[in-house]
């Protein structure tokens, strides 16, 4: 009986030798991972650089209240060729005219946006923030039936 017990507890050694060892080979792995491949943080570069990309990121806002007119201008820009990043609501739904939010500080880009869907330059505002990832918001206001009617 004592030598069964004995068995008993080394068997028991041993499973817990062999789990520390899968936990301890784990661990290598990943520091061998975060070593070889470390994390990349984002951030928007302050000078034009030949390493950012020409695709021009948008975000997309419903500013007068009708159901599905942002997926529609989302449709419309993607297939022109802009990243459209994210879309959704504005803060309130009684904007007369659809307007521009330049966020990067690029004029060039805002226009670039205005222009593919027909909105007047006078409509582009600028609004800059370091916390802010796309290149600029647009807000489609009450004359979408217009622009819409003017791309097609």
């Amino acid at each position: 009986m004592h030598m069964r017990s004995l068995s008993k507890s080394a068997f028991m050694l041993n499973m817990g030798i062999g789990a520390s060892s899968v936990v301890l080979a784990v661990l290598l792995i990943a520091l061998v991972a975060r070593t070889a491949y470390p994390r990349v943080f984002t951030e928007r570069t302050e000078l034009q650089s030949h390493l950012l990309s020409n695709v021009i990121q948008v975000e997309v806002l419903n500013g007068c209240g009708v159901q599905g007119v942002a997926a529609q201008f989302t449709n419309q820009l993607r297939g022109l060729g802009f990243d459209v990043v994210q879309s959704g609501n504005f803060e309130t739904f009684d904007l007369p005219e659809s307007i521009i939010i330049d966020r990067a500080g690029n004029a060039a880009n805002a226009r670039r946006v205005a222009l593919a869907l027909g909105i007047d330059k006078k409509n582009i505002i600028t609004e800059t923030s370091p916390y802010f990832y796309l290149d600029a918001t647009v807000v489609v206001g009450a004359d979408y039936e217009q622009l819409l009617r003017s791309r097609q």
